[in-house]
């Protein structure tokens, strides 16, 4: 799982507060870095996009911040050093085993928060829901 793809998951568990399923917690087992092409404008298209505390978070939690700034840099579409650390965090860094954490308050439950994990195997995250979860 890249960390683009973290950046857009969210949990779905019954009670969970609207936006607080966001960001899952990675608890890698295994991590490997992949050369990827880089493209710096497809990088500069995305770097709006994610959410960018979340991902420095994840990165951080996995030990490839890259020296990634606490925020997007003034006119980071031009600065190329800037778009290959972003490109590494985003597209190279792939979590390939191990669990996203849910733990986030919840509404109406005798539980202040929700604890689920769902697992990461083969780089693939397995989201579904069990029947009492939904």
């Amino acid at each position: 799982m890249k960390l683009l793809t973290h950046n857009m998951l969210t949990s779905h568990v019954r009670g969970v507060k609207p936006g607080g399923g966001f960001p899952l917690r990675i608890q890698a087992t295994e991590v490997k870095v992949n050369n990827v092409d880089f493209n710096p404008e497809f990088t500069a298209r995305m770097v709006p996009k994610v959410e960018w505390v979340a991902l420095v978070e994840a990165a951080e939690s996995l030990g490839h911040r890259s020296d990634l700034p606490p925020e997007p840099i003034p006119d980071f579409e031009k600065n190329e050093d800037f778009l290959r650390k972003v490109h590494h965090v985003l597209m190279e860094v792939e979590v390939v085993e191990g669990v996203l954490k849910c733990e986030f308050p919840i509404t109406k439950c005798e539980f202040p928060i929700t604890k689920c994990e769902f697992p990461i195997t083969k780089g693939i995250p397995n989201m579904l829901l069990s029947e009492e979860e939904t």
